[in-house]
Formats: structure tokens, C-alpha cells, sequence
């Protein structure tokens, strides 16, 4: 190893002890403040609540609400989702990117679908699939599945047409080239596809927990709010923002594999 090369890696290592360390700071430092904030009520402690109270009431959820099984219940929702609907998003990209003609006819549709709120079909999903763990997926999968296609489409069509017109010269058929160059060089476009859809995708599960569900997080943050036990919201909240961390960091971790 060059002397140039061990320079260079001690700067990345150096970079990403600075920005590790500022990430722990930042998070340490709001703790702090909302903690201090909250104590001398300079926030209203009932509804903002505050870290301490926090630990306390997860701690209370994990003895007497059962909280790993609504935490179970949430991730086996959004596992189940995510799955369907990045594999929907796939095929369904694929099929629009190899028939023009028919992305162009669905283009708009899709665009309508994207911007409808899809809180309002609630009450109509729940006539169709009933108050219970499908109309919790469906509406998951209305939320991230427009999504997923016009990222991965996006990501299809923004290959390096050269690179197509090569495969052409050399007679490849659609299938070569569709899985020896379309898909391969758009993995990058496909796992940022995959960070989105699963954020949208625990929105989703949580949006439909809030309607139909008996279990789950977002049933816990709905039942908090219903007996103003506000600690309890923010409780939910909070193991909310730790289970996305840890989601992201698993498709982080994925795309550092694919793209060696």
C-alpha cells in the first residue's frame, strides 16, 4: 500500500469519526435541552414531555402494555408491505420501461394516484378488505407503491443511451439487455428506491393502525391520544424514530453489499 493510499484512508477514517461524533453530540445536546426546556416549563411538560418521562413510560409500556408485541406487530406489517410493494414497484417499472406506449397511457393515472390522499379511501379500504392486518397493508402499499415505480422507472430511463445503442450493435436481445445492463446499472437508483419505500412504507402501516388496529404502535400513539396520556404519544413517537433508524440502516448496509 502506497504512502498516498494510507494518507487517503486515515482521511475518510478521520471524516467519519467527525461526523459520528458530531451525530452523537447533536442528538445528546436536544436530549439535554428538551430535558431542561421541560423541567423549568419553559415547554409545556404535558404535551411535549420530555426525556426522562419518556424512559419511564416505555419502561411502564414494556411491563404492563405488552410493548415488544405491538413493536412485533408493527415491523411484521411493514416487513410485509415493504416486501410486496418494492416487488410490485419492480415488475410493474420493468413492464413501463420496456413498452413506452404503455407508460405513456398510465403516466397520468399514476400522477393522479400519487397526489390523492390516501387517508380518504380509509373507510372504503376498510368495507373492501375489513378492520384488520390487509386493510393495514393496503393502505401501506397505496403509499409507497407510486412511489417505488416512478423512482425505478426514473432510474430505468436514465441509463447512458450509448450504452444501449453497444448492446444493440452486438444484437443483444431485450432480456440481455434488460438484466446485464438496464437493472445492474440502476442499482443505485433502486436502493435509494428501497430508503424511500420503506419510510413511506412505515407511514403507511402507521396511517393504517390509526384505523383499524388493536395492536401495533400506531394503535398505542391513537389510545395515548384518546386518554390524553400524552407521554405515551410521545413514547411511540420516539420508538418510531429509533425503529426507522434501524430500518435505514439495514438497506445502508444492503446497498454497501450490492454495490461491491
Amino acid at each position: 500500500m502506497t504512502k498516498e493510499h494510507q494518507n487517503y484512508l486515515k482521511k475518510i477514517k478521520r471524516e467519519k469519526i467527525i461526523v459520528i461524533t458530531f451525530q452523537i453530540l447533536i442528538l445528546v445536546g436536544f436530549l439535554i435541552l428538551w430535558e431542561i426546556l421541560s423541567k423549568y416549563k419553559i415547554i409545556n411538560p404535558f404535551i411535549f414531555s420530555s426525556p426522562s418521562k419518556v424512559i419511564e413510560t416505555i419502561k411502564n409500556l414494556y411491563l404492563n402494555y405488552n410493548l415488544i408485541g405491538h413493536i412485533l406487530t408493527t415491523l411484521y406489517e411493514t416487513l410485509i408491505a415493504f416486501i410486496l410493494g418494492i416487488s410490485l414497484s419492480f415488475i410493474i417499472a420493468i413492464i413501463l420501461y420496456e413498452f413506452k406506449i404503455l407508460n405513456k397511457i398510465v403516466d397520468p393515472y399514476l400522477t393522479m394516484l400519487n397526489s390523492l390522499p390516501k387517508v380518504a379511501l380509509g373507510p372504503l379500504i376498510i368495507i373492501i378488505a375489513g378492520a384488520n392486518t390487509k386493510s393495514i397493508i393496503v393502505m401501506a402499499l397505496l403509499i409507497n407503491l407510486i412511489v417505488g415505480i416512478m423512482s425505478i422507472y426514473n432510474g430505468f430511463n436514465n441509463i447512458d443511451k450509448d450504452l444501449i445503442k453497444l448492446f444493440k450493435t452486438f444484437n443483444a436481445s431485450r432480456l440481455d439487455t434488460l438484466f446485464k445492463l438496464t437493472i445492474p446499472a440502476s442499482y443505485k437508483t433502486i436502493i435509494s428506491s428501497l430508503k424511500l419505500n420503506i419510510s413511506m412504507t412505515l407511514i403507511g402501516v402507521i396511517m393504517g393502525e390509526f384505523l383499524v388496529s388493536k395492536s401495533g404502535l400506531g394503535y398505542l400513539i391513537i389510545y395515548g391520544t384518546q386518554v390524553f396520556n400524552l407521554d405515551m404519544v410521545m413514547s411511540g413517537i420516539v420508538i418510531l424514530i429509533v425503529i426507522s433508524f434501524i430500518l435505514y440502516k439495514i438497506i445502508t448496509y444492503i446497498e454497501k453489499k450490492l454495490l461491491k
